[in-house]
């Protein structure tokens, strides 16, 4: 996947306006904000020279900009969805949504998938019923695992906690066997604590 090479510019630019126009330091500010998150909503800064690690730390701030003041959901968690596929190359991203005792699919990229799964059943069925991240090395070896797709090999599965009650689940598909691991974990696990945020009380 190639990267995108972004523009140079500098994070102490609003610093020096500051300098020159004391009296404009929060327009200036405020206006080189919105500039940025524009620039964010049309292309992601991405190297993909970096180890995953450090493509994580590049993601998530971006993310983070991109979804500050935006009170729509749904725009959150399919942007959310979006940017993890395209930066990672991941067979399937999505979230599904928690709706009485059963999890229904919300924002997602990539191929057609399952609508509706049962507490406890499958991997995010599972994950949601243990209120836990589930790394899966093989799907084939996970106990009633459902096969919304044959190619999905590996996955993840991530739980949104909002006051300490499961409100979605992030679910991240490879068709590569053991393709995720305590990176992807700790990464996808602090995303998932912005997402809590988008939910209502």
């Amino acid at each position: 996947m190639p990267a995108t090479t972004a523009r140079p510019h500098s994070p102490n630019f609003g610093s020096r306006l500051w300098l020159i126009a004391p009296g404009y330091l929060v327009a200036t500010q405020f206006l080189l904000r919105r500039f940025f998150l524009f620039r964010m909503a049309e292309e992601l800064l991405l190297d993909t020279t970096l180890s995953k690690a450090e493509q994580y730390r590049q993601l998530l701030p971006q993310l983070e900009a991109l979804t500050t003041g935006e009170p729509d959901l749904i725009a959150n968690l399919a942007n959310t969805a979006a940017a993890l596929r395209q930066a990672f190359g991941f067979f399937w991203v999505g979230f599904y949504l928690v709706k009485e005792d059963e999890l229904v699919l919300g924002p997602f990229q990539g191929p057609i998938a399952c609508t509706r799964i049962r507490r406890g059943k499958g991997v995010c069925g599972t994950s949601w019923a243990q209120a836990t991240t589930l790394l899966v090395p093989d799907v084939e070896q996970f106990p009633g695992h459902i096969a919304c797709s044959s190619e999905s090999k590996s996955e993840i599965v991530v739980p949104v906690l909002k006051n300490g009650q499961v409100v979605a689940v992030l679910d991240v598909d490879s068709d590569q066997l053991n393709d995720f691991d305590a990176t992807d974990q700790q990464a996808l696990e602090q995303l998932m604590q912005l997402a809590a945020g988008w939910f209502a009380e």
